[in-house]
């Protein structure tokens, strides 16, 4: 892989489909849980993964560091997406901590796992910031609805 991952690239449109159609539909949505410090950590982390599962910066990625790393990235990865989106077709009328579970750990480990397998550092750190901070608020926000 280069400095460009195109797969992270797919990866990051397979995730953000749902989130964007969401948005449009739900233009009033807002968090009920409200803190912070822990919005603010949760943006860096979402962000950070962003850039990090698209750009692979120089002397920050150690690239594939196993045998058939990259069959196993794309379908570890395209497995994790294909749960995201039948999550998202399940629960798309419903509320809960299933729900609030289901659509918070799996683009997690779709973060941690690109980044441990790509052993890409700044991925992995900010996929950890992003993990916590996402899970803990949709867990609480579940909880008051």
């Amino acid at each position: 892989m280069n400095w460009f991952n195109y797969y992270g690239l797919i990866i990051m449109a397979i995730i953000m489909i749902p989130n964007i159609i969401y948005a449009v539909k739900h233009k009033n949505s807002q968090n009920v849980y409200s803190n912070k410090t822990v919005e603010i950590l949760e943006q860096i982390g979402r962000y950070g993964c962003f850039v990090f599962m698209i750009f692979n910066i120089p002397y920050t990625y150690f690239n594939f560091w196993f045998d058939y790393a990259l069959t196993v990235y794309l379908s570890v990865n395209g497995s994790l997406c294909l749960a995201y989106l039948f999550f998202w077709v399940i629960f798309r009328n419903k509320n809960g901590k299933l729900k609030a579970l289901s659509l918070s750990v799996i683009p997690s480990c779709i973060f941690l796992f690109s980044g441990a397998v790509s052993a890409s550092i700044p991925l992995i750190v900010f996929s950890v910031v992003f993990s916590v901070c996402h899970i803990f608020i949709s867990c609480k926000n579940a909880a008051f609805v």
